[in-house]
């Protein structure tokens, strides 16, 4: 018993880096992470129960009122030429098309006319020549069935199947397979429209960042652009966590945890305030390696991909994930393939487009997909145009 106890009193003394290593994790993720990260929405530390229903008011009132603002000035705005991007150009080096159907729930937020301003800003940013040509493809056959989209008329070239062919697409098929065609119709109308060298393709309810422009172009302009099907612009923040299946999540993950140690015990030789016993050894590597993957995980791995925005060149380019299409850029003439791809599949709950497309970058030979972080856009839509909605939607 007595060696027991020397035992302990000789680890457990402060000098020692077993106690060290304690000590910092304690105060690290019982006490400085929690206090700093309970108000943070993605955070392990999120006080959902506390905080959830306030932010997600929060944001509902912020984007009803970005949508009121949306549709004051879209109701004032004369089709001057500085506002009328319905002249599209022939060959352009980028189109953008933004899908949109009619919504029944959340028609106050008026999420396209959001995003169509949005754009009309971000669009004449590049100076003179514009950033790209704008297509607006309304999936309702009549006009009236998407008053959004006719106000926006005057101002953008509008494109609508012929009632006869969105008939022929309805039928009694599901909602994802109906999705899916009218994808497919906005991606053919534009390249048989516009031609363009590039294509971006939006939902309504994506709203692009302000350098949304400058980081395209500079994807476009990497390599790996020419052999890709598609570029994911956005992915859920609820689901870009390191702990994942992801193999490239899971290497970026470590040689975070693997730098940070390595930098901070190479500090520590030059300055150490608080007389810490740890040094460059293999053991303290593998702790402070543990130590800063594990601070970063429960801070949230969307708060550290957020430092990317500082430039253009340092948003990452990483293998496509499965969800989600609210944001895609086809290079080239991947437009056209994935066209193909859609109409040769059928789409059902569990297998919507997006999956779809997925399988097909994975098993189709020579062909690949990525997906850029972090996202270029926002996705705002809490109110489903396909899917039933809940009376208040949340964030989460």
């Amino acid at each position: 018993m007595p060696q027991w106890k020397a035992f302990v009193s000789q680890r457990l003394r402060w000098s020692s880096p077993l106690t060290q290593a304690l000590t910092l994790s304690v105060i690290t993720f019982c006490v400085v992470l929690p206090l700093c990260c309970h108000r943070l929405l993605y955070s392990y530390y999120f006080g959902k129960s506390m905080y959830l229903d306030a932010k997600s008011e929060s944001a509902l009132k912020e984007s009803l009122e970005r949508g009121q603002d949306a549709l004051r000035f879209w109701q004032n705005r004369s089709a001057s030429a500085s506002f009328r991007f319905s002249d599209v150009a022939q060959h352009p080096e980028l189109l953008v098309t933004v899908v949109t159907a009619r919504r029944y729930d959340g028609q106050d937020f008026h999420y396209l006319l959001q995003v169509m301003r949005r754009l009309s800003s971000i669009v004449r940013s590049c100076g003179e020549r514009r950033c790209a040509e704008v297509l607006l493809c309304d999936v309702e056959s009549n006009p009236l069935e998407n008053p959004d989209a006719k106000l926006l008329e005057p101002h953008f070239k509008v494109v609508r199947p012929a009632t006869q062919e969105r008939q022929n697409n309805w039928g009694q098929i599901n909602t994802f397979e109906r999705e899916k065609r009218d994808y497919v119709f906005c991606l053919r109308k534009g390249l048989e429209l516009v031609q363009p060298k590039n294509m971006v393709v939006l939902e309504d309810d994506a709203l692009p960042r302000e350098d949304f422009f400058s980081v395209v172009k500079d994807l476009l302009a990497r390599r790996f652009a020419l052999h890709t099907l598609y570029i994911k612009l956005y992915h859920p923040e609820r689901l870009q966590r390191y702990w994942n299946p992801e193999p490239y999540r899971i290497l970026e993950w470590i040689g975070l945890g693997l730098f940070a140690a390595t930098m901070l015990l190479l500090t520590f030789s030059y300055w150490n305030p608080c007389s810490f016993s740890f040094r460059p050894s293999v053991s303290h590597l593998l702790f402070f390696t543990l130590y800063f993957m594990a601070a970063a995980e429960l801070m949230g791995r969307h708060y550290l991909l957020e430092a990317r925005r500082i430039s253009p060149q340092l948003y990452a380019v990483s293998p496509a994930t499965e969800c989600c299409t609210p944001a895609m850029l086809f290079p080239g003439k991947a437009s056209l393939r994935v066209a193909e791809y859609l109409d040769g599949s059928f789409c059902y709950k569990g297998n919507a487009k997006d999956i779809v497309l997925y399988q097909m970058a994975r098993t189709t030979p020579g062909e690949r997909s990525h997906s850029v972080e972090p996202n270029l856009v926002t996705h705002i839509g809490a109110y489903s145009s396909v899917r039933p909605n809940r009376s208040r939607p949340r964030l989460l």
